[in-house]
């Protein structure tokens, strides 16, 4: 266990180490904070994952429950959480024996993505409460896994597409116009999702190739490879570069693609809209040659012989139809969200809801007040706390057995929509999916690469 005080001088030192370090800034609880999360009433919670976003979320999850551990495979990250918890809190580096405690009601699930879907099913065969970063799933065999997951164990589940329940509810209020039908019957989203191969959030022509080196001793790389091809350690494999390897994740396209597609889709796809097609128009890959990736992914050529360098799509222009007839054109650019139909259009992104139409509504007392009850009918209920608002309703959703704003069901459609734009840029064609039967249509190549070989023993199974 690791017990810290909360002193003015211990804040101010241990703020100046992290800065250092390279760390998130320490939280602490107020002592009126720590009290409360003594409470039997409030869930005992924990964090596997706790790097970068990982610590960030876990952090929040302190906040409104009594966080009890934490675990990472780089014992550097998971000892830097726990300095920052107040409450005691036991570090693994396995996070297998942190499921093994019966004390534990909830985790959250800050990995990278190649490990989400594992650890989240194990977690609920455990009986624990799933709070899960996103992109939720690595490919699109792993949506049905996690599906099928939540409908077995019954356990409350939500992903951490967070645009749903914050920023100022811009999104929320851009899907209830939607709704409104104010925007008209055939619409249109433009998901713009930024440029892939920005490195700690700035740009760098340092793509690769890189070098391999000795693995640090608190690191157990072979655990962080997981289902991954076993590969000597390389660092740019590691923090937030992880994004841009084929084999952890998938690039700009799911990464930041699923927030905007996530809301695109709940603002077109109605209850039960699916992906139907994607079709490629353009696309630069990041380093390696686009038919080396696919041959990669579709176990052609072996992890040895490939590059040692980002692999994924850096630009790409990708049409997506929907089962509802509308349509989504997912791109690399400026990090907004168009939405658009005969009668109008808006964008929104994380600062702002701008067009004509939104300063029509806000005008008018009338159209305000449809907007804001429409707003609280999709939400289901009260509108999102003002302070941690997803995480918020992810503890109450615990509470009340309700599904979470961000359940599993409606983020797997959103990322599948994402996976199909990757198989569709690495195949450099049009793919066609057939949403009932899970399978793309006439084309065995894209349904080779709705799935991975995974190592074992990681092979997930529910």
């Amino acid at each position: 266990m690791i017990e810290h005080g909360n002193s003015r001088r211990d804040f101010l030192r241990q703020t100046a180490s992290a800065a250092a370090a390279g760390l998130a800034a320490p939280y602490f609880f107020t002592s009126t904070a720590a009290q409360a999360a003594e409470k039997h009433d409030k869930p005992t919670v924990a964090s596997i994952g706790v790097g970068g976003r990982g610590s960030e979320i876990g952090r929040q999850a302190a906040e409104l429950g009594h966080l009890v551990a934490c675990a990472d495979v780089h014992l550097g990250n998971a000892h830097g959480f726990a300095k920052f918890v107040k409450s005691k809190c036991q570090v693994y580096q396995d996070y297998r024996k942190l499921l093994e405690r019966k004390d534990i009601e909830a985790v959250t699930i800050g990995t990278p993505d190649h490990w989400h879907v594992k650890i989240a099913i194990d977690a609920m065969k455990a009986g624990k409460h799933v709070y899960c970063e996103k992109p939720l799933t690595l490919t699109l065999d792993e949506g049905n896994l996690v599906c099928a997951a939540v409908k077995k164990y019954k356990k409350t589940f939500q992903v951490g597409t967070q645009q749903r329940s914050e920023c100022n509810n811009y999104f929320l209020k851009a899907v209830a116009i939607a709704h409104s039908g104010r925007l008209g019957k055939k619409l249109h989203a433009t998901s713009s999702v930024g440029t892939a191969g920005s490195r700690g959030g700035k740009k760098s022509k340092d793509v690769g190739p890189f070098q391999t080196a000795t693995a640090p001793a608190e690191l157990d790389w072979e655990m962080w490879l997981g289902q991954a091809p076993k590969v000597p350690f390389c660092p740019e494999r590691l923090g937030w570069d992880f994004r841009w390897w084929f084999e952890y994740s998938g690039g700009q396209v799911t990464d930041w693609g699923v927030h905007h597609t996530d809301i695109a889709f709940w603002a077109l796809a109605g209850k039960d809209g699916q992906i139907v097609e994607a079709d490629p128009k353009s696309s630069k890959f990041i380093h390696v040659q686009r038919e080396k990736v696919r041959d990669f992914l579709l176990g052609k050529l072996p992890a040895k012989d490939m590059p040692l360098a980002f692999n994924v799509v850096r630009e790409f222009d990708v049409d997506l139809h929907l089962s509802t007839g509308n349509t989504i054109k997912l791109i690399s650019g400026p990090e907004e969200l168009l939405l658009e139909g005969e009668k109008g259009k808006l964008r929104v992104n994380r600062g702002s809801l701008t067009g004509k139409l939104v300063k029509q509504i806000d005008a008018d007392p009338k159209a305000k007040a449809e907007i804001e009850a429409l707003m609280t009918e999709i939400y289901g209920g009260s509108l999102p706390a003002k302070h941690l608002g997803h995480m918020q309703n992810f503890f109450d959703c615990i509470k009340s057995g309700k599904q979470p704003i961000a359940n599993v069901f409606e983020h797997v459609r959103a990322v599948n929509a994402c996976h199909l734009a990757n198989i569709a840029l690495l195949l450099n064609r049009k793919v066609r999916w057939d949403p009932s039967a899970k399978h793309f249509i006439g084309d065995a190549e894209a349904n080779a690469l709705r799935k991975r070989n995974e190592r074992k023993p990681y092979v997930i199974t529910v």
